[in-house]
């Protein structure tokens, strides 16, 4: 079998052949970017050989039903998606019938329940978007739980113990030899604990495939599994179940934002926030109020030809000298032009200053967004917050252009309308009054409260159509394999249904006052022909200008015939501009200083002092009366078991997180003194979940540097251990990388990372798990190179391998987030403690491996 992949002159699986038997637990080893989750992918249907054939209980995997084939299947990827909901709807995605017991159980089999009994809620603890919140170790123990509870005869394991520290990863691999116990299993293996649990290794090399172990040959064609999907009885599909909140199926009307995670009530009050809607022009101010005096211009212009020419027909009706018309026929030619003149110029300088508007605005809530992040947003949907920094912004533009200018234009005319009437004749200024006044007032009351709900359901409906459509798209994946695909879609339908009614009784409303509008000026104008006949044979009215009181209500009224659908506009904006506030008026997370201290002139000594960290709703501190000092040139590893803290500590020093107690100071400042921004150009982080961005390779390593040079860019690969594969692409360094890194290995999109953080080239580097997602040998080789790399450079190494550790000035070993041990490696090493333990137990499992 070989698998190539676009853009690459190399196949990502290439010519491999291997038999697993049933009942077997088959572990494939290799260095990264081999093909080993390939592999996995070709087993599942996500990818299709471009030479050669699966073949499952002697049929061609081509052949098969993909849906029955994947309900065999339970999947654990290299990058598990956790779904918004709780984590006990998360554990039962692909048996969303199953009981809370059979739920714990699952969750004590991943080693997971611990840290999960520990949340306020336990296993019914709502997680955000991804499991945002969790550590990547925690995340991968709550897919393992999910795999564990799919009770399925087929497991594909993809470094299921990736992000785990030595003892919970023994755990794991129990669990793993207890699940594995008459079931067929395939996995991806980096970590040699889980070389124990396998019947067979299978080596991948970019040219061959080796096997190693005791089993039979490997290069006989097919795949078995326990029963063959060929005849009998059709195999139970999986019940699509109700895995997300319940406001997933909606009735109509009942639209609620609790699955939106509102950043926060903001002052609700109508009235308060269409003030501030008002004060955000600014600087604008000027340019719709000539707006408003050009719309009111142009609206003029159309009454004013309508009443001209009907003076015009009547006068010409009498056959007067040409001369006697001429200024009258000026005038129409004139209102005429400038109808058409005003309004294009209305719609140029008004959308001229609102987009500037928005432009003000989305920067602002961008703005608000980076003050809040990461720790603000860890409940808060993706697909909402998208919602509202495009969709809710872009409402608030419908405010000066529905709504506001508008209805200034409305009264504006309406009252020279009346007026000029009624200098003709008062009883038709009246009723014209009376006709405007209803139209404008009375029929956009009358629409506006059928409305009312509907427009205030509008916003929250279109977020939570986003949420689920980023929800769907970011795992369907693993949705696909659990069965659970069927059961998303019914209730992303749903939601779009739902948008659909919404908008459906919308446009009802504003058909209800288009007719009502037109019902009132078809009987103000037979009124001011009623008025108007009788004054004529008074003599209170010249024959000529009856024409012209009859007929400018039928243009005055174009002034008023869109504020029905104006005051829908009103009560949509307002529902969007109250999301857009709750973004702005969101709670830092991490307190900022109101006038900021200077940045030092240098970042040393970086000093903590009995710092304690609690997250938001957290029992009990991540983190405890912790000591630490960085000079110059220092170098310290930070390691425990996982859930200790580490990730914590890094989130501390970025100022992500604030501390509950104790001090942090950075060149003598406190560092709550000190803008965010300044705190991070002194301390850069590279995540063991880093973000890679859809671009290219290049743009993605010049986030770090705008300016860097292509040899400064191939400096920070070659550090990386990456320069060699970019060098082999066909397009090199402006090679797509597809959204999340699709496009490239676990491993490839951790160096990736890793070379953007040593692009940065920051005063103090914190890398958190930067080997995770490598084989073995290339992690060590990757550690090794780091350390030489950052050598001079003050960097804090968290990790849970030991291997490399010995190069670093100091070990702080982490437990329950105290310190338990610090102190050189070489001394650690040596004594009983925490340490020396982790240092046997390593030992232990690569030679289980070996």
């Amino acid at each position: 079998m070989t698998v190539r992949h676009e853009g690459r002159t190399e196949p990502s699986l290439d010519a491999v052949s291997l038999t697993v038997e049933p009942g077997e637990t088959v572990a494939l080893v290799g260095p990264s970017g081999v093909g080993k989750s390939t592999l996995l992918n070709v087993v599942l249907g996500f990818a299709v050989p471009d030479e050669g054939r699966v073949r499952v209980g002697g049929r061609d995997l081509a052949e098969l039903d993909p849906e029955r084939w994947r309900s065999r299947i339970a999947w654990v990827p290299q990058r598990p998606h956790l779904f918004a909901g709780t984590i006990a709807e998360n554990v039962r995605l692909a048996r969303p019938d199953a009981d809370d017991a059979a739920v714990v159980a699952a969750l004590r089999d991943a080693g997971a329940y611990d840290f999960v009994a520990e949340l306020p809620d336990g296993e019914r603890t709502l997680l955000g978007e991804d499991g945002a919140g969790l550590s990547a170790g925690q995340r991968q123990r709550l897919a393992i739980a999910r795999a564990f509870l799919a009770d399925r005869p087929l497991l594909l394991l993809d470094e299921p113990t990736a992000s785990l520290d030595g003892e919970t990863e023994a755990g794991i691999v129990d669990a793993v030899r207890r699940l594995a116990a008459g079931r067929t299993v395939l996995l991806v293996v980096h970590r040699p604990a889980l070389l124990a649990v396998a019947d067979r290794v299978v080596t991948l090399e970019p040219r061959a495939v080796e096997a190693q172990g005791p089993a039979a040959s490997v290069v006989a064609p097919g795949l078995p599994v326990p029963q063959p999907l060929a005849g009998g009885e059709p195999l139970d599909a999986r019940r699509p179940g109700d895995v997300l909140e319940a406001a997933d199926l909606l009735e109509p009307g009942d639209v609620r934002e609790g699955d939106t995670a509102l950043l926060r009530e903001t002052d609700s009050r109508p009235g308060r926030v269409l003030a501030r809607v008002r004060e955000a022009a600014g600087a604008q101010r000027g340019q719709l109020a000539l707006a408003l005096l050009l719309g009111s211009l142009a609206v003029g212009s159309a009454v004013g030809l309508m009443a001209v020419s009907g003076w015009l027909i009547s006068r010409a009706s009498e056959q007067p000298p040409v001369l006697y018309l001429m200024m009258a026929v000026t005038a129409t030619r004139a209102f005429g032009i400038g109808r058409a003149v005003f309004r294009y110029a209305e719609r140029l300088v008004s959308h001229d200053a609102v987009l500037k508007l928005l432009a003000e605005l989305r920067v602002a809530v961008y703005r608000g967004l980076e003050r809040v992040a990461p720790a603000g947003l860890r409940t808060v949907r993706r697909g909402d917050l998208l919602s509202r920094l495009v969709a809710d912004v872009d409402a608030l533009q419908d405010y000066w252009l529905r709504w506001l200018l508008p209805a200034g234009t409305a009264l504006t005319v309406s009252v020279a309308a009346a007026g000029f009437t009624g200098w003709l004749l008062p009883e038709a200024g009246v009723v014209l009054a009376v006709g405007l006044l209803v139209a404008g007032v009375g029929v956009p009351l009358v629409s506006g409260a059928f409305a009312r709900r509907t427009e205030r359901q509008l916003a929250p409906a279109r977020a939570a159509l986003a949420t689920r459509v980023t929800d769907l798209l970011g795992g369907t994946a693993e949705l696909t394999v659990a069965g659970a695909l069927p059961a998303r879609q019914a209730h992303m339908r749903a939601a779009d249904g739902l948008l659909t009614r919404i908008a459906s009784r919308a446009a009802t409303a504003t058909a209800l006052g288009s007719g009502l509008s037109a019902l009132v000026c078809g009987l103000t104008v037979v009124a001011a022909a009623l008025v108007a006949v009788p004054a004529v044979n008074d003599g209170r009215l010249a024959g000529v200008a009856l024409a012209v009181v009859v007929l400018t209500p039928l243009a005055a009224f174009e002034a008023v015939a869109g504020l029905p659908l104006a005051v829908q506009y009103r009560q949509r904006v307002l529902r969007s501009a109250e999301r857009v506030y709750e973004v702005l008026d969101a709670p830092v997370p991490v307190r900022e200083p109101a006038a900021p201290a200077d940045a030092p002139s240098s970042p040393f000594p970086l000093e903590v002092r009995g710092l304690s960290a609690r997250y938001p709703g957290a029992r009990h501190d991540a983190l405890r009366s912790l000591d630490l000092t960085l000079v110059p040139g220092r170098r310290i590893a930070v390691v425990g078991p996982s859930g200790s803290g580490k990730t914590t500590l890094a989130q501390v020093l970025l100022r992500f997180l604030d501390a509950s107690s104790g001090t942090y100071s950075i060149g003598g400042v406190e560092a709550d003194a000190l803008d965010g921004d300044t705190v991070r150009r002194s301390v850069g982080l590279c995540a063991q979940d880093a973000h890679v961005f859809d671009s290219s390779i290049r743009e993605n390593l010049r986030l770090a540097r705008t300016g860097a040079s292509d040899a400064e860019l191939y400096d920070a690969l070659s550090r990386a251990r990456l320069l060699e594969w970019v060098r082999s692409l066909p397009e090199g360094l402006d090679t797509p990388v597809g959204e999340h890194g699709a496009r490239l290995s676990g491993g490839q999109r951790q160096r990736l990372a890793l070379a953007r953080a040593l692009l940065a080239d920051f005063p103090v580097l914190v890398l958190d798990e930067p080997a995770e997602h490598l084989d073995l040998v290339t992690a060590d080789a990757l550690t090794a190179d780091l350390l030489a790399a950052t050598e001079g450079r003050t960097t804090v190494l968290i990790t849970h391998r030991l291997a490399g550790v010995e190069a670093v000035d100091e070990v702080l070993v982490l437990d329950a987030g105290r310190v338990a041990q610090r102190g050189p490696y070489a001394e650690l090493a040596a004594e009983d403690g925490p340490l020396r333990r982790m240092l046997e137990r390593e030992n232990e499992t690569v030679a289980a491996g070996a």
